[in-house]
């Protein structure tokens, strides 16, 4: 027999809509998603899972969404991943003593499975001394954290928000000073994140999709800021769906308020009983 996922009504993201029209709000759980055992879910962290904190340090796990998260893994036999640009380090400490598969620091590692510390390394760690320049640019202002997370640097500026143009500038002068440094710079929210080029979440999430239990299943993505956009744009190729949270991007499938509308959400999911 067909199976029903594959007959779903899904969003034509090229044809019916033009580039400035923006999404409603997300579908009720059923009509989203009739079938966990045929899906693949995957979810960015801080600012999608998690509220965001004035520092990254400073993230919280809610009571109830590790149990929420847990069950859903189940449910999906294990389709369940985290997409984020922390490293598996981070993720694990955040939501410790869970586990979850992820494709973590913005593609450049990959846990298959939750008996691994990291399956698959995309990217060699920063050079040391590329990395010694772009940590001194924290020193322009009070308030500016440095967070290094191996194969990236990422400059927080939340707490000194009045620094992000002289942040950028700055790094834009270490990247005309060393023109051949395969390197890229990922904005962000209050953040900007130096990395390697050459691998993004989308690529990692290409990856994880050739491997069991994703492989063959219908992804789902929810992410909430600019590094996350280019996940949102292969899902297409993958007949995924994907939804933004904080913001009506554009050629996403819908969009959630806060991410304590996804908590409530993914909640629902374990609740509907015509997911079975």
């Amino acid at each position: 027999m067909k199976s029903e996922l594959a007959e779903m009504p899904m969003v034509d993201q090229q044809a019916g809509r033009n580039d400035n029209e923006r999404p409603e709000s997300v579908p009720v759980p059923h009509a989203l998603v009739p079938h966990l055992h045929e899906t693949a879910i995957l979810l960015d962290i801080d600012g999608t899972l998690l509220d965001l904190m004035p520092t990254p340090r400073e993230v919280w796990v809610p009571p109830g969404l590790s149990e929420t998260l847990s069950r859903l893994t189940e449910r999906t036999s294990g389709a369940l991943a985290m997409v984020s640009g922390r490293s598996l380090n981070d993720i694990d400490l955040i939501f410790a003593p869970e586990v979850f598969r992820a494709v973590a620091g913005h593609g450049a590692e990959m846990r298959l499975s939750v008996g691994n510390e990291v399956d698959e390394v995309n990217a060699p760690p920063m050079d040391k001394e590329l990395k010694r320049r772009l940590a001194a640019v924290a020193k322009l202002s009070p308030g500016i954290l440095l967070e290094d997370k191996g194969y990236s640097l990422a400059l927080h500026y939340r707490l000194a928000p009045h620094a992000e143009k002289a942040i950028y500038e700055a790094v834009s002068l270490i990247r005309a000073d060393l023109p051949n440094a395969p390197i890229e710079v990922l904005p962000g929210k209050f953040v900007c994140e130096i990395k390697h080029a050459g691998f993004t979440k989308a690529t990692g999430v290409r990856e994880l999709m050739k491997h069991e239990p994703f492989r063959g299943r219908r992804p789902i993505f929810i992410g909430d800021d600019v590094t996350d956009e280019t996940v949102f744009a292969i899902m297409p190729d993958m007949n995924g769906l994907s939804f933004s949270v904080g913001r009506r991007a554009i050629g996403v499938n819908g969009h959630f308020d806060a991410p304590s509308d996804v908590r409530a959400f993914l909640a629902r999911l374990l609740d509907d009983t015509r997911l079975e």
